[in-house]
């Protein structure tokens, strides 16, 4: 069962009482069925309410959600025939990445992601999903091996950001991290990114340079934590869930933004409540991705990658008698 958050209190109380109903229905052999349907209305009401009117910081609880699915738990789901390929060839393995080759449909691809542990043991193996320098080059490594091959690329994006320890810097994170989005800009396959968690920082940027840019519905997507963009604003981090509000990190604000391309929709309560549910969602998005990249050439790819950044965001041209900027 899946552990249940501050704001679905509700939601879990009014359950228990069916529940409690139906038990009591069986134990004592008596008709409680108008009292159970009033009740189960009330919960289609009730649910609709509170997941169709999520404030952003309980999209940022969703996203963190210990249960939430991994890269590893949605390649089991959506792809066959996987193999997954280690090291950068340069220093090592890094587990806080993943990736390899796979069959979507039949046909074969390059996949790769961020990936966090399921329980302690785990996260510290995985480095809680925090990449060293390492991992973005082992990423780079089977792009730009895809991108040989002519394989189709799909990204996982779930990290609260690159790990900014010393050995890490001492490794040439920045550097990792700039070379993938140079490199990933100028790949002449179809590149397809998903944000199925956090997407926090040059940490998930690194693997997010796509032809498509999709959200999980609940998912994130920020160049800072709440908690950091508020200790820096406000000098106090338990100010987050304000930053929350004002960062625009959510898929419908980024949507809005023309940062994304499409919003995947969630199963109720987060993608944690059924995987299988939730890779169906995910695969109907990377077809339809995979139909519309598939028609355009190589020197179209590139081109609409670079279209698709330019026009991010607003800007205007300011010009007088003498200069224009």
């Amino acid at each position: 069962m899946a552990t249940d958050l501050k704001f679905e209190k509700p939601i879990i109380e009014l359950k228990n009482k069916i529940n409690e109903l139906r038990s009591f229905t069986e134990e004592k052999e008596i008709d409680l069925s108008e009292e159970i349907k009033k009740l189960e209305s009330r919960l289609q009401d009730l649910e609709k309410e509170i997941y169709g009117n999520l404030k952003p910081w309980e999209r940022v609880q969703i996203a963190r959600h210990t249960e939430r699915p991994t890269t590893l738990d949605y390649i089991s789901h959506l792809f066959s025939n996987f193999i997954e390929l280690h090291g950068d060839r340069l220093y090592g393995d890094d587990p806080a990445i993943v990736g390899g080759i796979a069959k979507f449909e039949g046909k074969p691809v390059t996949v790769i992601g961020h990936q966090r542990g399921k329980d302690t043991k785990d996260n510290i193996y995985r480095n809680f999903g925090m990449p060293h320098p390492e991992g973005y080059r082992k990423a780079l490594r089977l792009m730009k091996q895809a991108d040989k091959f002519n394989r189709p690329i799909i990204c996982f994006i779930d990290t609260k950001g690159a790990y900014p320890g010393k050995e890490a810097e001492e490794r040439g994170q920045s550097e990792a991290i700039a070379r993938n989005l140079i490199e990933m800009a100028g790949f002449s396959v179809p590149i397809i990114c998903i944000v199925i968690g956090e997407g926090g920082s040059g940490g998930a940027l690194a693997l997010g340079v796509g032809n498509h840019i999709h959200m999980l519905e609940n998912s994130t997507y920020s160049v800072i934590s709440p908690e950091g963009a508020a200790a820096l604003l406000w000098k106090d981090a338990s100010l987050a869930q304000k930053a929350a509000e004002t960062m625009k990190i959510t898929a419908p604000d980024l949507k809005q933004l023309g940062v994304i391309d499409e919003i995947i929709p969630e199963v109720k309560g987060g993608a944690h409540r059924d995987v299988k549910a939730q890779a169906s969602f995910i695969e109907k998005i990377i077809k339809e991705s995979l139909q519309q990249l598939t028609l355009l050439s190589k020197e179209e790819l590139i081109e609409q990658k670079y279209m698709k950044y330019k026009n991010i965001g607003e800007y205007s041209v300011v010009s007088d008698n003498n200069n224009s900027r």
